[in-house]
């Protein structure tokens, strides 16, 4: 990668595409390529195509997706298989006949199967079911592996892609019908204290392992890979610790201020037992995260309460 070269950063508006902009820019990269829905639909394959002709990009990170937790994932099927293939389609097309240089396609951990082997090494991939609460989404993140392997063997393309684990950080989606677990909790023990109330209810049994990863890091992750990873193998994109839903609460709660209880409504899925990805090929390559999760969690708490989040308790409010 170079300052000088042009740079598409697909879904620059969402949790890591932002990120990626942010990393670019602040390594000095000028050239740098974004477009929102207005410019560009990335599901209309003739936008695209013209898209890519006009800016002519020569790297490439696709980080636009439909995403969401386990309640979007389950309300709206169709469109997360449906939009993230048609994105992962079209904007992996257009950068090989536009003659993109390098591409990377960015994924999900929810791709292996539900009862991988921990940590999950990327050869579970396909050895086994997924787990049904967000399988419409694995299956568009599989085809979208499968894709760039498929064009490099038969054109020759660089095309690589990343499994990230969990993200978080500035720019979540705090909305609790689409959000993911940390937002929705950071969320709920924010308003449960405001509002002076003493417990606040989780979805599940609480223990559920996760590994999270802030989204800065994720992005110096990316950086890294499309410098210095070239082969057709994918690689896992994380953190190697993870902890429970119930202990993430409880963290949440430590850095929100929130004394008081929770209360687990185990009527809601639970989701997979465990997932926390093999970080062994990307720990190797010399890449290591630099945030830990308690301040990832408290940066990600101050960008909440500067956007639009209620009051914290005791503050003044403007008429």
């Amino acid at each position: 990668m170079n300052e000088s070269d042009r740079i598409f950063v697909a879904g620059h508006r969402g949790l890591v595409g932002g990120a990626i902009l942010r990393a670019l820019q602040a390594r000095g990269h000028r050239h740098l390529i974004t477009a929102g829905r207005a410019e560009v639909d990335l599901r209309d394959q003739a936008a695209t195509r013209r898209f890519f002709a006009e800016q002519k990009p020569e790297l490439v990170f696709l980080a636009a997706a439909k995403v969401g937790g386990i309640l979007a994932n389950d309300s709206y099927p169709a469109d997360f298989l449906y939009d993230n293939l048609m994105i992962e389609a079209n904007v992996v097309d257009a950068a090989f006949r536009s003659g993109v240089r390098k591409l990377l396609l960015l994924g999900s951990s929810c791709i292996y199967p539900r009862l991988a082997p921990q940590p999950i090494p990327e050869e579970a991939l396909l050895t086994g079911p997924l787990e049904p609460t967000n399988e419409w989404y694995a299956v568009a993140k599989i085809a979208g592996i499968k894709l760039c392997q498929a064009y490099r063997k038969q054109h020759g393309c660089n095309f690589i892609a990343g499994m990230p684990t969990n993200l978080y950080g500035p720019g979540d989606n705090f909305d609790l019908k689409t959000s993911h677990v940390l937002p929705a909790l950071l969320r709920k023990v924010h308003e449960a204290t405001v509002q002076g109330q003493t417990t606040v209810t989780l979805w599940g049994s609480g223990k559920p392992r996760r590994e999270f990863l802030y989204v800065d890091d994720c992005a110096d992750a990316c950086l890294h890979l499309m410098r210095h990873y070239d082969g057709d193998a994918f690689w896992n994109i994380g953190c190697g610790q993870d902890l429970t839903i119930a202990e993430l609460a409880q963290l949440c709660a430590d850095v929100v201020g929130f004394r008081g209880q929770f209360v687990h409504d185990t009527s809601k899925p639970d989701g997979m037992p465990k997932k926390m990805v093999d970080t062994t090929r990307l720990f190797a390559s010399g890449w290591r995260p630099k945030v830990a999760l308690r301040e990832g969690i408290e940066r990600t708490y101050r960008w909440y309460l500067a956007h639009g989040a209620m009051p914290a308790a005791g503050a003044a409010q403007q008429g």
